[in-house]
């Protein structure tokens, strides 16, 4: 064995070299918590001769197989199998193995118990493995015996990433042994093949190891098709832990380029970066640049998921295309002066009598929601301040003309209507959206009558962005009201997962096993979690979509509530209950012809929370339909 292949397979690294040093120089790691090192790894090697090239007309003749661990053989198998018929003569004379050969020779029946015995727990290679490891699948099945499902490697998959065409003509296994000097020459026979395989298998891990291939992770993914440069920066994944938690990509100037999440194994996901499972282009050229990765570990996955935004909002590395501005985030404005209006902010602010839809994404969802509810309501568009007391000789708009505004502006007799209009809107924006629902329904119905399809679509849109904006708005309410919630989900492991929000950030999390009282973790966890000042809802005290996980979260089955210091609910007839606009329209279409039952203008609909009915005392009113 040469020493490039003893360095690949040996698990020993000398005293006082530094990981870094060692994956530099091509040395394998002695760190277990990186993954298996290949030197600890039992393979065994496999070969077959057959009747034929397909499994579904010929049969096996000959299973040879060899196991060896770290370099050392540890056993061998070798039997003829009767496959029930002929030779044909040009496999005879390829092979050898006649027909006369196999009489007495075991059925596959036999055989095949005894090999999976043989390779029970061992990962399986072959020269071109998809021809024998298909022929043994199908010979498993023909048997009735469940394949193990064993890890496969094909030589010839990494023949092809690491031996080129000045060193070898083909990557035929009799060339590969020439090459690498095998100790046995293939002949055609199985046990013989699977002794050279095995050599070729030796000296192609020693050709991978300096590119990074030194563990069983490594060599599942060692034939993609990844750059030599990115491939050889797996080692930056080496000393972050299978856990939970956030990973940041730094720069050569210790710069954050890019901020990912992982719920289950922070080391497992970030060498998913260093494989041909990673496609993005602008994430290559990230990991390219990066220089190391920090890990922030977490109790759980959904403070993973939550610190992954608030590190992007705090960085905004520029490799991340997640939301990094959330105080750019739009809402939709109903204006508190003596004739309201709607306009698009950027904040909220703590004004009796005002409404709020939002946030949006973009300016452009928010404008689409400002029209959905300037075409069912007849509410001023112009965006100057009106006096309470109309002016001597103002002139109203083209919009009075066309019948779309009740032009306050030159008429003060029209303020109690106004006022009406004005409640009609508040209620439709943060209790039922039915009025909304039902104007745009019919215009889309209309303009579909008259194949007017892109405008109907248009109107479309405008009624989704009018119910995601009101849905977020009504569903962050309660819970931007609310000073402190205290929910617990059960973990995989029968232990829990523990919450604690305040004012809809999430302020603290634990993590329990089964053996212990979560009761004692939630009375700590009240203790030191975050301070959250009380913000203007409906804005929350976190980031929008830090919210959305949240609120995700505490929906899940089996996340029950423990403790909760005033009511958390939200009105059934709301937006919320909306999935989209396209069923919002299909539902209106179905009340209309008595297909569907809605019951109007009610103050005792019974109110949601966490899937229980909530008493009355806690229940929110529900605005009255306009």
């Amino acid at each position: 064995m040469s020493s490039a292949q003893r360095a690949a397979l040996s698990p020993e690294v000398s005293p006082g070299v530094s990981p870094q040093r060692a994956a530099a120089v091509g040395v394998q790691l002695a760190l277990d918590e990186i993954g298996t090192p290949l030197s600890d790894v039992t393979f065994v090697v496999v070969d077959l001769e057959t009747t034929g090239g397909s499994p579904a007309d010929s049969a096996i003749t000959e299973i040879g197989a060899v196991k060896v661990r770290g370099g050392v053989v540890l056993g061998e198998f070798q039997t003829l199998v009767d496959p029930g018929g002929p030779v044909p003569p040009y496999i005879q004379v390829l092979t050898g193995i006649t027909t006369t050969m196999l009489v007495g020779a075991p059925r596959i029946e036999e055989v095949l118990p005894a090999f999976l015995e043989f390779s029970r727990g061992t990962v399986l290679v072959a020269h071109n493995a998809p021809f024998d490891v298909g022929f043994l699948k199908a010979s498993a099945a023909a048997t009735g015996h469940a394949w193990p499902g064993n890890q496969v490697v094909d030589t010839v998959r990494l023949a092809r990433r690491v031996v080129t065409r000045d060193e070898a003509p083909n990557h035929k296994l009799s060339s590969l042994a020439a090459l690498f000097g095998a100790a046995v020459t293939p002949n055609h026979r199985a046990l013989s093949d699977a002794r050279a395989t095995v050599d070729v298998l030796h000296a192609l891990l020693g050709r991978l190891a300096p590119l990074g291939v030194t563990h069983l992770e490594d060599l599942a993914t060692a034939t993609d098709p990844v750059p030599a440069d990115v491939r050889r920066k797996r080692n930056l994944a080496d000393h972050l832990p299978d856990a939970p938690g956030v990973y940041l990509f730094r720069g050569p100037r210790d710069e954050v380029l890019y901020v990912g999440t992982s719920t289950t194994s922070l080391r497992r996901r970030v060498r998913s970066y260093f494989t041909s499972a990673e496609k993005r282009g602008r994430i290559v050229e990230m990991v390219r640049i990066a220089e190391r990765v920090d890990p922030v570990v977490c109790a759980t996955p959904l403070e993973a998921r939550v610190r992954e935004l608030r590190l992007i909002a705090e960085h905004s590395p520029r490799y991340n295309r997640r939301s990094r501005f959330p105080d750019r985030m739009p809402w939709v404005r109903l204006t508190v002066e003596p004739y309201p209006r709607l306009s698009v902010v950027r904040e909220v602010r703590e004004d009796l009598g005002t409404a709020y839809l939002g946030p949006f994404g973009t300016a452009a969802a928010a404008a689409l929601a400002v029209d959905a509810l300037h075409e069912t309501f007849e509410i001023r568009q112009c965006s100057r301040r009106l006096p309470l007391v109309a002016a001597h000789g103002a002139s109203a708009c083209v919009l009075a003309d066309m019948g779309r505004c009740p032009a306050p502006c030159t008429d003060a007799t029209v303020m109690q209507r106004y006022d009406e209009v004005t409640a009609r809107v508040r209620a439709a924006m943060l209790g039922d959206p039915a009025p909304v629902v039902a104007a745009l329904a019919e215009r889309i119905q209309v303009l579909v009558d008259q194949q007017r399809f892109e405008e109907a679509a248009t109107v479309r849109d405008r009624l989704a962005a009018f119910l995601r904006g009101a849905a977020r708005a009504q569903r962050s309410t309660p819970l931007a009201r609310c000073t402190e919630l205290v929910a617990a989900g059960r973990t995989d492991d029968g232990g829990w997962e523990i919450a604690l929000v305040r004012h809809g950030r999430l302020a603290g999390t634990a993590r329990v096993d089964r053996r212990t009282d979560p009761r004692a973790a939630v009375e700590t966890l009240r203790a030191t979690a975050e301070h959250v000042p009380a913000p203007v809802a409906p804005a929350t005290a976190a980031h929008p979509e830090e919210t959305e996980l949240v609120l995700a979260w505490l929906a899940r089955p089996g996340v029950r509530v423990v403790d909760v210091d005033e009511s958390w609910a939200m009105p059934v007839r709301s937006a919320a209950a909306h999935a989209d606009a396209a069923t919002a329209v299909a539902e209106h279409a179905r009340a209309v012809t008595g297909d569907l039952a809605f019951v109007e203008g009610r103050r005792d609909v019974p109110v949601v929370e966490m899937g229980r009915r909530v008493p009355a005392s806690s229940r929110m009113d529900v605005p009255r339909t306009a």
